[in-house]
């Protein structure tokens, strides 16, 4: 049996954004979503960025997706580094965190607002 072409290349485009998103929870969002939990004043910044992310994405309109929300994290990051900003690439200090981290962490917080059926692998 033949799988038409377009059948593929959306399983792998929702599993490259599964991953995505995954490998994105594990850097910067379970310690990020522990100190906003802990910290009032950072969870009302990233309910602040995860708005302006929804806004971005016209999430008011669209459901988000797991796709639009790797799209846009991998935007992010390119960005930034055509700026010369450098993601993290250890533990954050959420006590002081910078716009970058605050911002994907935005992202996994609205990642967690998915259903779930939609991050499990294909």
């Amino acid at each position: 049996m033949r799988v038409p072409f377009p059948q593929v290349a959306v399983r792998t485009a929702a599993s490259q954004a599964r991953s995505t998103l995954a490998l994105l929870a594990a850097s910067v969002g379970a310690g990020g979503l522990a100190a906003a939990a802990a910290n009032p004043g950072l969870l009302a910044l990233v309910d602040q960025h995860a708005a302006a992310v929804r806004d971005s994405l016209d999430g008011d309109r669209r459901p988000l997706t797991p796709a639009a929300l790797a799209g846009y994290a991998e935007g992010v990051r390119a960005a930034a580094l055509e700026h010369g900003l450098v993601p993290p690439a250890g533990p954050v200090d959420w006590s002081t965190p910078d716009w970058l981290p605050v911002r994907l962490l935005a992202v996994c917080a609205l990642a967690r607002t998915l259903d779930p059926r939609h991050l499990e692998p294909a």
